[in-house]
């Protein structure tokens, strides 16, 4: 096999590509003081923020100033459900189009969140020229903020989802992505990054624990689910560790996984959200595990990141397809009917990096 064939990875031509971009600005009290309240000070600046959008022509944009952590999805239909801690955002991104301010009238935010969603055709093929708007807009804003000595942090978020069975449902076609990192995507398409920059690449999968789990493991009445989420683990870090995957998390309590570098960022957890942090530069196994024997929940979350070796330029592809291989390995073991389940898979590339003064002066 050639190393240009190993270097890709063949994906269901019926692909989801998805980004968002979040714009973080530190909420000061130097910035407060120039408004009568908070409700005044969220109102003004996401009037201002929604009037340049339009302008920058970013078509779906929401400013979330309750400190609530943005989820984005797929859906066909539009829907924001926010929870204590999140809102969940689905749309389409070829149809889809909003404008909304998240708020609590009374509540001091202590970062404004300016998240812009993706539109249009061809997501990923189009994600450096959005990331140039973001930062164009971002460069407009600034002067129009009260408080000039702001602190503002991207995140842009892009992910890839499809079945991992799609072929064993008739549905063969396929296309071969070689992947490459977002900063030498970007940089071949004239969008400049800071130096220093920090990124992610992981792959998170969920899967149900569907009543053939449960009768396979369990005894017909029991309260205790050990022998349930013990055997999922050790399928897993058995499946994971034959392909030399060593950044690896299950989590099977209720909460929403979110991975961080753990090198930079902190990772406590919250009541919603489960903080996976991993150092991609470290080579030792680095395993996480939550779950409690005593709750049954309805998924099992998995993760495997990519370490820095992984997320090279003709590394990608190799990790995606050592991840697909562990994942076949997982799921023959536990003998899943690949005609009627499905996996879905999400391969993630993040990046993050404060803005710095001459991007936006």
């Amino acid at each position: 096999m050639s190393l240009s064939h190993q270097q890709k990875v063949y994906i269901p031509k019926d692909v989801r590509s998805n980004q968002y971009i979040t714009a973080e600005i530190k909420v000061t009290d130097a910035l407060l003081a120039h408004f009568p309240d908070y409700k005044t000070c969220y109102q003004t600046l996401s009037r201002n923020i929604f009037k340049l959008a339009d302008q920058t022509e970013l078509h779906n944009v929401h400013v979330i100033t309750n400190d609530k952590l943005p989820v984005v999805r797929f859906h066909t239909e539009a829907y924001c459900f926010p929870t204590a801690e999140q809102i969940v955002f689905f749309y389409n991104p070829e149809y889809h189009e909003a404008q909304s301010l998240h708020s609590q009238d009374d509540y001091k935010a202590r970062k404004i969140r300016i998240v812009f969603l993706a539109t249009g055709e061809d997501i990923r093929a189009n994600s450096a020229s959005f990331h140039i708007k973001v930062q164009s807009f971002l460069g407009k804003l600034t002067p129009l903020l009260p408080e000039k000595d702001l602190t503002i942090k991207i995140r842009d978020h892009q992910h890839l989802s499809y079945d991992l069975f799609a072929a064993a449902k008739g549905n063969k076609a396929t296309y071969g992505y070689k992947l490459r990192s977002i900063s030498n995507r970007y940089s071949a398409r004239s969008c400049p990054l800071p130096e220093g920059h920090g990124s992610l690449c992981y792959v998170t999968v969920k899967l149900p624990l569907s009543r053939q789990l449960k009768q396979s493991t369990l005894a017909e009445a029991t309260d205790d689910f050990t022998p349930l989420y013990q055997k999922l683990e050790d399928a897993f870090v058995q499946a994971t560790a034959a392909k030399q995957l060593n950044r690896v998390a299950m989590v099977a309590n209720g909460l929403t996984p979110l991975v961080r570098n753990s090198k930079y960022d902190q990772v406590d957890g919250t009541d919603e959200v489960q903080m996976l942090g991993f150092d991609p530069n470290i080579e030792e196994q680095q395993f996480i595990s939550h779950w409690d024997g005593s709750r049954l929940v309805e998924m099992v979350s998995f993760t495997i990141a990519a370490g820095a070796q992984d997320s090279k330029d003709g590394a990608l592809g190799r990790y995606l397809n050592r991840v697909e291989e562990a994942l076949k390995r997982l799921t023959s073991e536990l003998e899943l009917d690949r005609s009627r389940d499905d996996l879905i898979v999400r391969f993630h590339q993040h990046i993050s990096y404060q803005v710095p003064e001459q991007l936006i002066s």
